[in-house]
């Protein structure tokens, strides 16, 4: 059972998600608390590789209240906690045209560690979210005429 801490709504909206990966994030103990708090916010935050690691820039934790000096700056980079091989794989994948690293959402495993689940993702065009935004109304409409019948 995880517990979500945080997902990034703008992703969903303005890229299309073609994979999905699960990651450890490098964080300081005051962070932890913070993130099981809340106060975390993935938008406008995305991942890079930088010499052979994966870092996650933008990613907004707000510092722990109880935690005095021991806290660190909300909006520092962090390193993403991933094996060889996945990281080679996502060097291939991200060096092809228009795709990005997106983080999704941000969640406590079973054993109680932070994950971060990361996307590779191709950027939406304005036709595309325009096209989304009708079939959610659509749906919505379709949605109400069989409450409406139902009754």
């Amino acid at each position: 059972m995880s517990a979500i801490a945080a997902t990034n709504h703008k992703a969903y909206r303005d890229y299309q998600v073609l994979e999905a990966i699960e990651a450890g994030i490098e964080l300081k103990g005051s962070e932890v608390k913070s993130i099981r708090a809340g106060k975390i916010n993935l938008d406008d935050s995305f991942a890079r590789l930088e010499k052979g690691q994966i870092i996650l820039y933008n990613t907004h934790i707000t510092p722990y209240a109880e935690a005095s000096y021991l806290n660190v700056e909300p909006t520092r980079p962090r390193r993403l906690l991933l094996h060889k091989k996945q990281i080679t794989k996502l060097t291939t994948q991200l060096t092809q045209r228009g795709l990005t690293l997106v983080p999704l959402k941000v969640y406590f495993n079973a054993k109680g560690f932070a994950k971060i689940e990361l996307a590779i993702c191709k950027g939406k065009k304005l036709y595309d979210k325009r096209e989304d935004i009708k079939r959610k109304e659509l749906d919505r409409g379709m949605r109400r005429l069989m409450k409406r019948r139902d009754r």
